[in-house]
Formats: C-alpha cells, structure tokens, sequence
C-alpha cells in the first residue's frame, strides 16, 4: 500500500472581500505518494500558494481533511513543522552572513549542539558545491549559488517533505538545470517534494505527477503524459520509403495527412502504447513496411492554455 506523504480530501479556503467571500480553494482533494515529485500548476490567482501555505502550517484551511507527513494538519501542526522543510519563490539567505554562517544560523534554530551544527554545515557545503564559496558573504554570490544555499538551509533540519516554490525563478537554463538534479538526487533519497512552477518545461522534467489548479479546482491531474493526451492534435507520423508504400498505408488506414515529398503519413491518435501497437499490426499484417515512426504529442504548454485558457510561461 502506497504511503502518502499529503492527504487532503475537500480543502477550502476563502478571503473577505468587498462583493462578499472570495473563494480561493473550492474542496480540492490531494494525494502525494512519499518519495515523489508533485507539481501544481495554474495561472496567477488560482490557489497554488494558499495551497503551499496551508499545507505548512501558515495559514488554516477553512475546511476539509488534511494528512501531512502522516501527521493531522488541525491537531498536530508542530509535528507536521518538524516534518517539513518550506523554500520559498524568495530566498530566506541572509546576505550579510557567509553561507556557513547562513547554515549554523538555521543549525541553532533546529537546536542542535554546536558540534552537530558545524558538521550538518560541512555536509551540506559539500553536497551543494559550496564549499569554496562556504567563508564569504552570501552578498556576492550569483543567482543560482544563492537558490542552492536556500535549500540547502531548509535541508538543515532533515525533512522528508519539502515545498518547493518557484525554485528556479530569475535563474539562468545552466543554474536552472543544476537546481532539478539537485532536486531528482533529493527524491532519490525518499524526500517527498510539493513543487509550484512557473515554467511548463520544469514540471514536465521533474513531476511524478502534475495537477493544474484553476479558480479553486483541480481541472486535471495525471502523468505529464496523460495531460497532453487530454488535448487534440496528437499523431503518428510514419515514414515510407516509396510513394505505393505510403498509398496502401493511407488507403489501408483511411485517416491522415500524406506528405508525397516526404513520404510521410500523419495518423491522428493519442501516441499511446496501445494505438501505436494496433497501428502496427494492422499495417504488418498488410505487408507494409515502415521505414520511421515518430509518436507526436501537444506539450504542457498547449495542455494549460487549452484547459485554462490561459498562456503559461514556457522555457525551451
């Protein structure tokens, strides 16, 4: 049996405002397996930082039932803050400390001795490339050398649940890239991450599972590959090596688009395993050899500004 590290059945939040309550979160259900990547998405203003911060404690939820780090979120919230580690879209680093500094900081507000500080320190310098850069001020560091020593702080009290927000914000596609391997090394180790991202090309890389969050709802939850087969235009493309072998496959199938030049067929399909088997079979059992096959699906992108209506930013 899958164990959860967030359970939460009917969540709800809403805000005073001058028409009445603005309801922000409308009885949303989460369920994140421990040792996974979970990413909501959804435009601005659609509940993903009310989320992140009922879920650690920051603000109570107006209803619902909420599990985190197997801790009831109503009665046990100190149990669930010893639990978990919070790295916000802005970094908690203090620029005028060095980054070792910055760690035994955080070491003494988890109480350890200073023994255990200054080893948890040398620990966490080292797995995050810091080590050169461990005696100078936080000040001088680039972006990207800032975000590691931000989550690294939020490592010094050993979470098994970390909520990521915006964790690549501002950062340039290298620094980007080496924050999501820091992040796959983490998981591999058991940590369960709750990440909120701006960018499409992020959850696609790193989500074991993706929901998008729009006006207080989840609309869609699945495997980035089950959203994108959610919204039309996805096909296979085959390749043929003369035009009487793409005839008799277009004939054959009887949907599609050719490309005589190319000697290409587009059959529409969700690119699942299923229908590019069938898709197969049917044509070798005709004796129509293919010489490519290419599965062509609509990316993250086209999935939140067809349900949304809403164009996300996307890195490539």
């Amino acid at each position: 049996m899958t164990t959860l590290a967030i359970a939460a059945i009917g969540l709800r939040k809403s805000y005073p405002g001058k028409d009445g309550d603005k309801v922000v979160l409308d009885g949303i259900d989460l369920a994140v397996p421990e040792g996974t990547i979970f990413s909501l998405l959804g435009p601005n203003g659609a509940g993903k930082t009310t989320t992140v911060q009922i879920l650690s404690t920051l603000t109570p939820a107006d209803g619902g039932t909420i599990q985190v780090a197997g801790h009831d979120l109503a009665r046990k919230p100190d149990d669930v803050r010893g639990a978990i580690g919070v790295t916000g879209q802005y970094s908690a680093v203090d620029k005028l400390l060095t980054g070792e500094e910055n760690l035994l900081l955080m070491a003494d507000l988890h109480h350890l001795s200073r023994r255990d500080g200054k080893h948890k320190a040398k620990e966490l310098l080292e797995r995050f490339d810091l080590v050169e850069a461990g005696g100078k001020t936080a000040a001088t560091y680039s972006g990207g050398m800032q975000r590691r020593l931000d989550l690294a702080m939020t490592l010094v009290g050993d979470p098994r649940l970390i909520f990521l927000d915006e964790p690549t914000t501002g950062l340039d596609p290298r620094s980007r890239r080496s924050m999501w391997q820091i992040v796959r090394d983490l998981v591999s180790t058991g940590v369960t991450i709750f990440l909120t991202t701006q960018y499409l090309e992020e959850a696609d890389e790193l989500a074991d599972r993706i929901a998008l969050l729009d006006h207080g709802r989840l609309i869609a939850e699945g495997t980035a590959e089950e959203l994108k087969r959610l919204i039309p235009g996805g096909h296979i493309q085959l390749t043929f090596t003369d035009t009487k072998l793409l005839d008799a496959a277009r004939d054959l199938v009887g949907v599609g688009a050719t490309d005589p030049e190319a000697l290409t067929l587009q059959v529409p399909s969700d690119g699942g395993v299923r229908a590019v088997r069938e898709l197969l079979t049917l044509l070798d059992e005709r004796s129509i050899d293919v010489a490519e096959m290419s599965v062509h699906t609509p990316d993250l992108d086209d999935v939140f500004l067809t349900l949304t209506g809403q164009k996300q930013e996307i890195t490539r």
